[in-house]
């Protein structure tokens, strides 16, 4: 797509989106203006109403003061343009010259840092010293001063930031192609428009994480997919997964992929056209065979078609479709699903099967979580455990007797400096029991439990089948000179909802705001277009409609008139 296209399309798609903007600023000592199209461009087709502030030329110490309230900074600190000629002065430095520039620079860092330390998310570019020594057989200092930088970067702790390595894009489409050396030496302008392209992909799983847009389900075709042949015409025996063999390796190679997703925490399906019980025989006993039924989630294996099975599995999972990553080999199913489901993202085997690997771990960047938690690990089997629940569920005819027989317990946790990682990703990945979809980053997360004036909750629950671990997060802000306090965020994970937990967890609340001599409490319910389901979740606790307009609802509660949900199938442990 040309630069002038994207122009054009970037600003119909503007045009189009009715939703607020989505704000990021991009600081610069090098010419890149060209990204701010590319970028929102990128964003916006994945429903984000992205709008890139621009800081001025080489002022990003200045700029970071400026910036302090956008959710997410964008910092490209261009190594060779640190000092006018760097690239070819840097040489004739001395040692002491060579020290007091590194010295300036990291405190310059440290400064535009400590600047941007109340912003949600801090995209810093890593030094790179390609674009000027790729080409040469010896270590200059420019690679030196680069690895210097980025070993101090690596170093910091700051929770809001996060690298960025600008190489892997460069070596994805090549330095020639990324590198304008014309324009550099007249304009300042050193990447090009194929460059600015490559990148704005490469960030976007930061950004996708960041507004709640991470995939969760990764859903495989079998027959051409996870293994070559098809397996009610060949049979057990001729379908290729071994290493091997010449087109064997390659998907013995997109399983071990598989499974490795598997082990951080996504949900890994089958969605095929087969018998049940000639892929379950090859699942259960083929010899060359490395995803086994224990690594599979869910699975539909039958002769629907394939967009229905999908809607089913989100259905059973209760996530939306939006969460999927669907691969098959056929351009039939694939059109189905894109016309049908086009909130699925989709991948087609390529023709040149030698390409499959690379394409697919590609595509798992739209996993990327900005935190990683113990409940990513172990996210696979407590989806198991709710497909054994709702099995369960089907042999009651009486809703409680059905939550008694689960042991459900709860422990109830306020102000946990250990949560962090875990609460400030329910935040971002939440949709549907979600009263306000904020979303928060660690380091929010982080300054919501420093502040005296914040109350920031949390509960994991367990039940015989298992654990569920932290599923359940509420940020509530007080004024205690006037009484009062207001939620900011009430939010639980789909893998809890249907067991009357959320009622439990605000009699906790409120007995909590009690203590706290709070006499009225606020809330507010912002509609999106998934979280319709708990749009009365208030009025179900007995607050008070205030007012309404056509995306937003405000209540409010005299506390003394609250009237606590009897639930006496959950125990309750304040930790």
């Amino acid at each position: 797509m040309k630069y002038i296209d994207i122009i054009n399309s970037n600003k119909d798609l503007g045009d189009k989106l009715k939703i607020d903007d989505y704000n990021i600023a991009l600081l610069s000592n090098t010419v890149v203006h060209q990204l701010k199209d590319i970028l929102e461009y990128s964003l916006r087709v994945d429903g984000i109403s992205a709008k890139i502030k621009l800081g001025d030329y080489d002022n990003i110490v200045q700029d970071s003061h400026v910036y302090q309230d956008i959710p997410i900074v964008l910092i490209f600190w261009e190594l060779s343009n640190i000092v006018d000629g760097l690239h070819h002065t840097l040489e004739l430095k001395n040692k002491e010259e060579y020290s007091q520039l590194l010295e300036k620079i990291k405190a310059e860092i440290n400064l535009v840092l400590k600047n941007l330390d109340s912003n949600s998310l801090v995209l810093f570019n890593k030094f790179s010293s390609l674009s000027f020594t790729h080409m040469s057989l010896n270590s200059s200092k420019l690679d030196q001063l680069g690895s210097e930088l980025n070993n101090f970067l690596s170093s910091l702790s700051q929770d809001n930031l996060k690298l960025v390595n600008v190489d892997k894009v460069i070596s994805t489409i090549g330095v020639r192609k990324s590198i304008d050396y014309r324009h550099y030496y007249s304009s300042k302008i050193l990447y090009t428009i194929d460059f600015l392209k490559e990148y704005s992909e490469f960030i976007k799983p930061y950004v996708l994480a960041a507004t709640g847009r991470s995939k969760k389900a990764l859903i495989f075709d079998c027959d051409n997919t996870i293994w070559k042949g098809i397996l009610g015409e060949d049979g057990f025996e001729h379908i290729q997964m071994s290493p091997a063999t010449k087109d064997g390796q390659i998907f013995a190679e997109i399983q071990s992929i598989a499974i490795e997703a598997y082990s951080r925490g996504i949900i890994l399906g089958l969605c095929s056209k087969n018998n049940l019980s000639d892929v379950d025989e090859v699942l259960d006993s083929h010899p060359d065979i490395q995803i086994r039924d224990n690594n599979i989630v869910i699975k539909k294996i039958n002769w629907n078609d394939k967009a229905s099975n999908l809607r089913e599995m989100a259905k059973e999972l209760n996530i939306g479709l939006d969460s999927f990553v669907f691969v098959d080999d056929s351009p039939f199913e694939i059109n189905l699903v894109k016309e049908q489901l086009p909130e699925v993202s989709v991948l087609q085997v390529p023709e040149k099967l030698h390409q499959y690997p690379i394409i697919l771990r590609e595509k798992l960047n739209l996993f990327y979580n900005l935190s990683s938690t113990l409940e990513d690990k172990k996210k696979s089997e407590m989806y198991k455990s709710q497909i054994q629940r709702e099995q369960l569920q089907k042999e009651f005819t009486d809703i409680e007797d059905y939550l008694s027989s689960l042991q459900i317990k709860m422990e109830l946790y306020c102000d946990e400096k250990r949560l962090i990682s875990r609460m400030s990703q329910m935040t971002q990945k939440t949709n549907q029991f979600n009263l306000t979809t904020m979303r928060y980053t660690e380091s929010d997360i982080n300054k919501f439990i420093r502040n005296s004036q914040s109350k920031v909750y949390a509960f994991s629950i367990s039940d015989k089948f298992g654990e569920s671990g932290v599923t359940g997060l509420s940020i509530v802000n007080l004024d205690l000179n006037d009484k009062s306090a207001e939620f900011d965020t009430f939010l639980m994970s789909c893998r809890v909802i249907g067991r009357n937990i959320e009622y439990a967890f605000m009699n906790f609340i409120i007995e909590n705001l009690k203590s706290e001599k709070v006499k009225i409490v606020k809330a507010t319910y912002r509609k999106t277009k998934k979280n319709s389901q708990v749009s009365g979740f208030y009025k179900k606790c007995g607050f008070v409609q205030q007012s309404k307009s056509v995306d937003q609802t405000n209540y409010i509660l005299s506390i003394d008139d609250y009237k606590p949900s009897s639930i006496n199938y959950i125990v309750m442990n304040k930790k």
